[in-house]
């Protein structure tokens, strides 16, 4: 198979009259389909279940988005049984016929992809260019691992040993478990899944509980590029009612996880006990979240700092791992620094991300607004609050974009992920200070340096303990083999998505010595 160098996908320019227009339209196509009802999907069957999960609109909680099933344990474990047996199958197709079905997928999501960015404005409130950035990187991530099994699929460099021919090839595991978050609904869906497919495994995947729809409809463009029934299944549900099943299935071989640090650890821990009947020791990969900062040292463009932790404290309402949520200041610029910040952080728009002109939504649901406000009154007794704190009075879950400012390093909002519009401002003595404070946590997910001396720059390489490290430039939008994303301590595995040796967690090595 030939073919193309890889390319990331371009974003669509919403300035364009065209453009937005075909937005605007693909909106009112989603809201059209509101109320529709989404199956199960298990060995190629479509199986609906008495009890039901309704998707709402968190711009609009009285609008349903879309209706999905809750599925079962019996239900989930039957998932499990079918994947295993089209494994059993799945797992000697050629990888060149297993990435073409990805570049299908790739194409088909091309077609649709203004629908699908309309579906998460609508289903989990991201607003216009969010949207069509999580479908490109979808779409990235199909490509790339596509091309990816490719490369790992031909026969690998070994050391010429006399009268004996070696091989070395890699060779899949089995049922993957595949639990997506919904803050990425179809990015990191597509990519966790693509991945575990791709490399020969089979997928039983359970979606984040309210962005079901999504979720869907990436499962009917694998039904439309005709992937042979069982190799992937798709079960919604509550992670208390299957989630544990799912994992706990003795014939479950991986689960890929991404979400937060209590789910997390609570799957690596199931993971680890062996059921009766099990065979192997469970592969458990997890992103987990993380307490990001970026550090504004005193020789700094203060004017560039502040705009890119402006977009990276609340681009999609600070919902992303990767958000800033500390910002740690040099004392000698912190003042101007706070007075500039908040300047530019009033100026973001917040209402219903349907409409182009609004910057930030809603919150992704009622819970989580109330775990936010909730932090927000922890942090009026730790910090100085310096703008927002309140809830809109609008339809749907609003949330003021909020500052605190005089915080501890210890402070709770300073130590916990939060999740939401709310940054966090510490006020560090020095530079040795400030990745100290940087490194004060239990998180390593991502980190920024906004300097323009080249000592600290490299000193940050060194020191500053995150997976991914951004210098003067905004601390979200990794791109899929431009930089490969995932963290440490309890951000999880260091899985690194998007990057050249994450299709190997799916897969095990196999030497093969034929003497002559």
């Amino acid at each position: 198979m030939v073919v193309m160098p890889f390319q990331n996908e371009p974003y669509e320019d919403f300035s364009i009259p065209e453009n937005r227009k075909a937005m605007e339209a693909a909106i009112a196509k989603v809201e059209a389909e509101f109320g529709k009802e989404w199956d199960l999907v298990i060995g190629g069957e479509h199986i609906k279940t008495d009890k039901k999960i309704e998707s709402i609109n968190p711009s609009n909680p009285d609008q349903i988005v879309g209706i999905a099933q809750a599925a079962t344990p019996e239900l989930a474990n039957k998932a499990i049984d079918v994947a295993a047996e089209a494994f059993e199958r799945w797992k000697f197709t050629p990888a060149e016929e297993r990435a073409g079905y990805l570049f299908k997928a790739a194409a088909e999501m091309r077609r649709r992809k203004m629908e699908l960015a309309a579906t998460m404005v609508l289903e989990i409130g991201k607003n216009w260019l969010e949207a069509i950035a999580d479908v490109a990187e979808a779409i990235d991530f199909l490509e790339f691992y596509g091309r990816e099994m490719l490369r790992l699929s031909q026969p690998q460099p070994l050391t010429p040993f006399p009268n004996e021919i070696n091989q070395y090839f890699y060779i899949p595991l089995g049922v993957g478990v595949v639990i997506p978050p919904w803050n990425f609904p179809l990015a990191i869906l597509v990519g966790m899944t693509s991945a575990s497919l791709v490399t020969g495994n089979t997928v039983v995947l359970k979606p984040a509980s309210i962005t079901p729809v999504i979720a869907a409809k990436f499962m009917e463009i694998m039904e439309a590029v005709k992937l042979p029934p069982g190799v992937l299944n798709l079960v919604t549900g509550g992670g208390g009612t299957i989630g544990d099943v799912l994992v706990d299935n003795p014939k479950t071989r991986f689960v890929n996880f991404t979400g937060s640090k209590e789910v997390g650890l609570r799957i690596v821990e199931r993971a680890a006990k062996i059921q009766p009947g099990q065979r192997w020791i469970k592969r458990v990969a997890a992103e987990m979240g993380g307490k990001d900062a970026i550090i504004i040292d005193s020789e700094a463009d203060i004017d560039a700092a502040v705009e890119g932790t402006v977009i990276s404290a609340y681009g999609f309402q600070g919902q992303k791992c990767s958000a800033c949520s500390r910002l740690i200041v040099d004392q000698s610029v912190y003042d101007e620094v706070v007075e500039k910040l908040i300047e530019r952080t009033k100026k973001i728009t917040v209402g219903p991300v349907k409409y182009y002109e609004n910057y930030m939504g809603p919150i992704s649901s009622a819970g989580q607004e109330q775990k936010i406000l909730e932090y927000i009154e922890i942090g009026k007794k730790e910090a100085r609050l310096v703008l927002g704190g309140k809830k809109l009075d609008m339809e749907g879950y609003f949330i003021e974009t909020t500052i605190f400012i005089d915080a501890d390093r210890k402070a709770r909002i300073a130590q916990e992920e939060i999740f939401g519009p709310v940054l966090t401002v510490i006020k560090a003595r020095d530079y040795d200070d400030a990745l100290d404070i940087a490194n004060d946590s239990e998180y390593g997910l991502t980190g920024g340096v906004y300097t323009n001396n080249r000592e600290k720059i490299e000193r940050a390489k060194r020191e500053f303990h995150v997976g991914n490290l951004y210098f003067n430039r905004k601390i979200t939008g990794a791109l899929v083999d431009v930089q490969p994303f995932g963290g440490y301590n309890m951000s999880g595995t260091c899985s690194k998505a998007g990057g050249r040796d994450y299709l190997l967690l799916f897969m095990q090595g196999k030497s093969v010595a034929e003497r002559l």
